[in-house]
């Protein structure tokens, strides 16, 4: 009887999991280890040679090193905030007008505000940074037919507004994203919840605020993280509008450019693979770090709200 009811061994879930272990492995994992493997060396008389923490001492005390990094550290905390701040509110609120039964044209505006998120950095970059130019940009000529050109200032070249343009011009692009996903939420509410709060007179916005909000608050979370992630991976948009000395004077760069500068070199700066893979290093910790944060304390307490 006891061997009759032996659960037999599912071997073909190992099977159909093993090309997606194996290509994950060797894109993600592998050059991980290797990231952190360097970042604990480095080249004396061309030779590896094992200094511990050493890189990351230089990386926090020398000040050839250490003024960019937390000054680009700073940027990336700034980059998230207006993202945060600007961005998943605005998709959020999106999202609960397009699922208002009583607007019409919803899947042309769904498709409207989405478009954006598919088009290369590149294509972003070059557009707004040709928008906003002072000299052929079409920003001041429309800010003139509204009686706003007085206002115009070349943003992206002036140090104060520089990385705030460019975070606003990355939340046009990607507002769909939260927008969509808070707009699956909300129509994944059970029919029977929004018509039980319409039989205690709860319609409108107050539905809103008071019954449908606390139920997409895991995926507001999901989205917060996502967005945490995606901004401390940051580089393209910041690199194609502004290059890699991330101007002006430094004002736009991220742990992104930084690193790029570190590893490959640019202009006079000579590239350093290891103290590139150590400033890599660090992006993957404080990721790491905020992902844990999220895991461990904020989700446990959304689950409360699921359905």
């Amino acid at each position: 009887m006891a061997a009759a009811s032996k659960k037999p061994f599912r071997w073909h879930i190992g099977v159909f999991l093993a090309p997606a272990v194996l290509v994950y492995t060797a894109i993600m994992i592998l050059p991980l280890f290797g990231t952190l493997q360097l970042s604990l060396f480095r080249s004396i008389e061309q030779v590896q040679t094992f200094v511990g923490f050493d890189n990351f001492r230089t990386l926090f005390t020398d000040p050839n090193w250490s003024f960019n990094f937390w000054n680009a550290l700073k940027n990336n905390v700034w980059f998230f905030i207006i993202h945060m701040v600007v961005q998943n509110p605005i998709g959020v609120m999106l999202a609960a007008l397009l699922s208002s039964p009583k607007l019409r044209f919803t899947a042309f505006y769904r498709t409207a505000i989405f478009i954006p998120t598919i088009l290369s950095f590149v294509i972003v970059g070059f557009a707004w940074k040709l928008i906003l130019s002072p000299i052929w940009g079409v920003a001041p000529n429309v800010m003139g037919l509204v009686g706003l050109k007085s206002w115009f200032t070349p943003w992206l070249g002036k140090e104060e507004y520089a990385l705030t343009a460019l975070s606003l011009i990355s939340v046009w692009q990607f507002v769909g994203i939260p927008m969509m996903l808070i707009y699956a939420a909300l129509l994944s509410i059970p029919d029977e919840v929004i018509e039980a709060a319409e039989c205690d007179g709860i319609t409108g916005w107050s539905q809103f605020w008071k019954i449908k909000l606390p139920l997409i608050l895991p995926a507001i979370g999901i989205i917060s993280i996502l967005t945490f992630v995606g901004n401390f991976n940051a580089f393209d948009l910041i690199y194609t509008a502004q290059g890699a000395l991330a101007g002006p004077n430094y004002s736009t760069d991220i742990l992104g450019t930084f690193l790029y500068r570190a590893f490959f070199g640019f202009q006079l700066q000579v590239g350093d693979p290891h103290m590139g893979a150590t400033i890599a290093t660090m992006m993957f910790l404080i990721i790491l770090i905020g992902v844990c944060f999220y895991l461990f304390l904020v989700q446990r307490r959304l689950r409360r709200y699921q359905f």
